[in-house]
């Protein structure tokens, strides 16, 4: 017998089951109110509509040469980054609390960078243990007494947020250096209005479409003193970084150039450009390489990928750069417990948005707990990223658990442990139906004149079944997020289904 429209659409959700934190639905599997036109929406099409247009989605990216390097791997390590075309909702309630939440932290950690190359208020007063400053990888000697371009260091940031089983959000991690992602939100709801255009008619979604423009007025607001019309560049280590895409997405967008270190040459002080009218000066860099690669002269001597003489240009005032050196230090994991502390310290104010509950194996009590129970617990190095050096214990093998024991021991200020959070999960699309996946999500948020917030930010997806490792450079996917405006959306069919006897739930 031939498989009807309506037999196709029960299948879409057949066999959903309704885990951890369920971003759609309830624990009685009734749609949260935000979520019930766009599930409704989903029903009715069906899932070969979906897929046909899954594919369309997948195509357009490919086209698109929407790019992510897989490091590790013996196959082709440049990827097309998965994208799943169920789209994450936040409720304007919601996004309130998590935007004043990001604004709050973001003021915070940047008043600490300054302090820490500054005063030292808040190591003099014993807030943070002095020997975790100095031992972090992201700290920089070199910045100490180091006067940046209204004293802000931390422009473009990406705080990773993931919901427990309660539905709160937490702050997983906080990314200060060169955090991507940026680019994929904008390409997601680019391919999401060209696939799936009638998804959008039920919602009033918040625009993310003016990120780069926000971006260039960040850049242009920290260029030096008296430049009125300043140059602005992206400088990439170059078409083999994992991030590359990334790089010449928001060059183009923001119409700068997209410079490598080789075309950048220290002159009389100043960093200039060349170009084939000769020499033009630049005035503010917005770098996405690590600041150990950035100036052979000050950082790492076999360096090829920075500029010789940067900073002395830079602590000359003669360049504006974001983000600035030094800022690391506010993203070691090793720092991350204390960041409550330094939010009461700074702005006495309560934290809006927790932390994961975090231990710390300097500490003997949290060392003896982590070594007895390395199978239930994430243990990440304090300076790793992308989702490298990290221990998730209910997956890992013995003898896995028995190197990072012997890491930790050997060297306890590496390395922090988080209990294994049970990720919201969200409806996404595998095999012809839905099936739930868990999910993170990375805003980020920009300082310029002002601190603001990208409407929703990059949704990751862990796509193996029960993974909890959702980064992009271990092969996790990514779906658009849609923050709404205003009250959820009425669906008056539903509406009128619910109030009649018997009706749907």
């Amino acid at each position: 017998m031939q498989a009807t429209h309506s037999d196709e659409s029960a299948a879409l959700f057949s066999g959903y089951n309704v885990a951890a934190y369920d971003e759609m639905f309830g624990l009685d599997r009734t749609p949260r109110p935000h979520y019930a036109p766009l599930h409704d929406r989903l029903i009715d099409l069906g899932p070969a509509e979906i897929e046909r247009r899954n594919k369309m989605a997948d195509l357009t990216m490919r086209n698109q040469g929407i790019t992510f390097t897989v490091y590790g791997r013996e196959q082709g390590v440049e990827q097309i980054i998965p994208f799943d075309p169920i789209p994450r909702l936040v409720s304007a309630p919601e996004w309130d609390r998590i935007e004043r939440g990001l604004k709050q932290r973001v003021r915070a950690l940047n008043l600490f960078i300054r302090d820490i190359y500054h005063n030292r208020s808040i190591l003099k007063d014993r807030v943070i243990p002095a020997e975790l400053i100095f031992g972090a990888s992201g700290y920089r000697r070199g910045c100490l007494g180091l006067r940046v371009p209204k004293d802000i260091y931390m422009h473009v940031s990406g705080i990773d947020l993931i919901r427990d089983a309660t539905g709160e959000y937490l702050v997983l991690e906080d990314n200060c250096r060169t955090p991507s992602g940026a680019s994929y939100v904008l390409k997601n709801r680019q391919v999401m209005k060209q696939v799936f255009p009638f998804l959008f008619e039920q919602y009033n979604v918040r625009p993310v479409d003016d990120y780069t423009d926000r971006l260039l007025s960040v850049l242009r607001y920290i260029a030096p003193d008296g430049c009125d019309d300043p140059t602005v560049v992206v400088l990439t280590p170059g078409m083999f970084n994992s991030a590359y895409y990334e790089h010449s997405f928001l060059a183009r967008h923001m119409g700068v150039d997209l410079v490598e270190g080789r075309d950048l040459v220290l002159d009389r002080g100043q960093i200039f450009r060349r170009t084939t009218r000769g020499l033009e000066r630049v005035d503010v860099i917005y770098r996405r390489i690590d600041d150990e690669f950035l100036d052979p002269l000050s950082f790492r001597p076999d360096g090829i990928l920075g500029v010789a003489g940067l900073m002395g240009a830079y602590r000359a005032g003669n360049i504006g750069l974001a983000n600035s050196l030094g800022t690391g230090v506010a993203d070691d994991k090793g720092i991350y417990p204390f960041v409550p502390d330094i939010i009461k310290y700074y702005l006495n104010e309560q934290p809006i948005l927790n932390n994961v509950e975090t231990y710390r194996p300097l500490i003997s009590s949290h060392r003896q707990h982590i070594l007895e129970n390395l199978e239930s617990l994430v243990v990440k190095a304090v300076d790793g990223s992308g989702g490298y050096g990290m221990l998730i214990g209910p997956a890992s093998t013995k003898a896995q658990r028995d190197e990072f024991r012997r890491k930790i021991e050997d060297d306890p200020r590496g390395y922090i442990a988080q209990p294994t959070i049970q990720l919201s999960r969200h409806p996404t699309f595998v095999d012809g139906r839905l099936d739930g996946r868990h999910v993170d999500l990375r805003p980020f948020v920009l300082y310029g004149e002002d601190v603001s917030v990208l409407p929703g930010g990059l949704t990751r997806v862990a796509l193996p079944e029960g993974s909890l490792v959702v980064n992009s450079s271990q092969g996790g996917g990514t779906k658009d997020t849609w923050v709404l405006q205003g009250s959820p959306p009425v669906d008056p069919l539903r509406a009128s289904a619910q109030a009649a006897p018997g009706g749907r739930s």
